[in-house]
């Protein structure tokens, strides 16, 4: 029991010991997020939209062709505008 009792004032003794800490501003850098401010890429009207059912397969081909020409630019445009908002 006197060891019981011992322990305890040690403990209360310890705890009576302890100093409070003291308070400090720390500076802490948190990325944020900023709207991007990149211009609008319109859509442009592709060629294969106009083109007819009964359009000729030489008509059809050129169509495909302005078309894929059409999107490499369109996509040219796209990746400008997503790089500069990084």
């Amino acid at each position: 029991m006197k060891w019981l009792v011992l322990w305890g004032l040690v403990a209360l003794a310890g705890c009576a010991g302890q100093v409070e800490p003291e308070p400090r501003t720390v500076r802490v850098e948190v990325p944020v997020a900023v709207p991007c401010r990149a211009p609008a890429v319109e859509e442009p009207s592709w060629a294969t939209a106009m083109l007819k059912k009964g359009d000729s397969l030489q008509v059809k081909v050129r169509a495909l062709l302005a078309e894929r020409q059409q999107r490499l630019g369109y996509e040219a445009q796209l990746r400008a505008a997503v790089l500069a908002c990084q």
